[in-house]
């Protein structure tokens, strides 16, 4: 590397260290992805990835350039087979050979421990791509065990959440009932090989879908009244517990209580167009800031308060070549040149909503009840645009579990 670009991001590291490090007691994970032309190289990606604290990184794909760049680092990796390899990795000669070279050409100096076989197929309503996601996850699993790989790296993949029914209250957690056979059935892969239920859970779109119903500080786990879940008593002062506690009870009455559930995509964008209220560097730096700090403190959900919290924060670079509106080109902590999109400023753990779960009221004051939702169609999230239609992304998140939220929020506001 040449001196004045080491310089350049040693100076990166320090300025941002001096904020992050103090508090990074729990692993973070950080979302990489490569939908631009302007990003810096992967081996001057590693100082960055590291001045956050991040010891978990996700990629989109098996990029051999970043892969060799991290070996040695003791980063942690989950890469990903794209929805377009799905009936390809059905073969199993093909999955074997995908895996050699992917994966296995790797370690052990890069510590890849997980790969994610498709991003949301479930939620294309696409049947010949739900019908390929479980035979190509078998696929890789079955590679892995031939290849002496599956003690060291599980298979899974990655869910939207609107996968899910009803979410609100968290204690009604059900998944669409049009998906259970679907989903019964990878859950038990995931059961009998071990690996985790990831979903991607973005409370951004709730708010900007609805900004006058939903109570911003709710979504930026900022201080707020809370709500409770009337069937657990549970307190709830932030939105992304109770969408993952609604996974939890989800999973819970399929009979998959034990499994373990990652939040694979969360964040924040620092800007957007016009109609996409709530896109700013003050919320950007809300939201990924609190979330950062209630990491950092190993405590769980409301419901699972001893769980610790596998969260890989959405993204690490803005991305100038990726489609739809400006939201998704700038939810970046960094900019290409690799300083930060904004300041994190993280220097205390008070004042974070979610840092004191309880039950029962605040203040002596009850708590309202979570109201039941309407029953309300759902659509689906196409997640990641890298595998996506541009017609068809992150932002058209719409149904049951962002009106329930609505719903919800409505009640924080008297």
């Amino acid at each position: 590397m040449e001196f004045h670009r080491f310089l350049f991001y040693a100076s990166i590291i320090l300025s941002i260290s001096v904020y992050l490090f103090p508090i990074m007691a729990n692993s973070m994970g950080i979302n990489y992805g490569q939908i631009a032309d302007n990003l810096p190289s992967p081996e001057d990606v590693v100082p960055i990835v590291k001045s956050i604290g991040a010891t978990k990184v996700k990629l989109y794909d098996a990029d051999p350039k970043v892969l060799k760049a991290f070996a040695n680092t003791s980063v942690e990796f989950i890469v990903g087979l794209g929805n377009e390899y799905l009936d390809k990795m059905r073969d199993p000669a093909k999955a074997q050979a995908w895996v050699k070279q992917n994966v296995q050409s790797h370690l052990p100096a890069t510590k890849i421990t997980c790969i994610f076989v498709g991003n949301e197929v479930l939620t294309f309503n696409d049947t010949s791509l739900s019908n390929s996601l479980l035979p190509a996850m078998q696929s890789v699993h079955t590679a892995l065990v031939n290849l002496g790989l599956d003690k060291q790296v599980t298979v899974t993949t990655a869910h939207s959440l609107s996968i899910l029914e009803t979410s609100y209250p968290p204690s009604s957690g059900a998944f669409r009932e049009d998906l259970v056979d679907c989903l019964s059935e990878t859950l038990s892969f995931h059961q009998k090989t071990g690996s985790p239920f990831l979903i991607n859970a973005y409370p951004f779109f709730a708010y900007k879908g609805n900004p006058k119903q939903v109570q911003l500080d709710f979504v930026l786990f900022q201080p707020n009244q809370g709500v409770i879940d009337p069937a657990t008593n549970l307190h709830y002062d932030n939105m992304l517990y109770a969408q993952i506690d609604a996974v939890y009870n989800a999973l819970a009455s399929l009979g998959y209580k034990k499994l373990p559930v990652h939040i694979s995509e969360t964040g924040w964008p620092s800007k957007g167009d016009e109609d996409e209220v709530g896109a700013t560097p003050d919320n950007a730096k809300k939201y990924n800031g609190n979330l950062i700090k209630l990491m950092s403190k190993k405590t769980g959900t409301p419901m699972r308060p001893n769980s610790d919290l596998n969260i890989y924060v959405f993204a690490l670079f803005n991305e100038n070549m990726k489609p739809g509106p400006t939201s998704e080109r700038n939810y970046g902590l960094f900019k290409p040149d690799g300083t930060p999109a904004y300041s994190l400023g993280i220097s205390s753990t008070s004042n974070v909503a979610g840092s004191n779960t309880t039950t029962g009221g605040t203040n002596g004051k009850p708590l309202s009840p979570i109201p039941t939702p309407p029953s309300t169609p759902t659509s689906s999230s196409t997640g990641y645009l890298s595998i996506s239609p541009a017609t068809q992304g992150r932002y058209e998140f719409v149904g049951t579990v962002l009106l329930a939220s609505l719903i919800l929020t409505k009640m924080l506001l008297w």
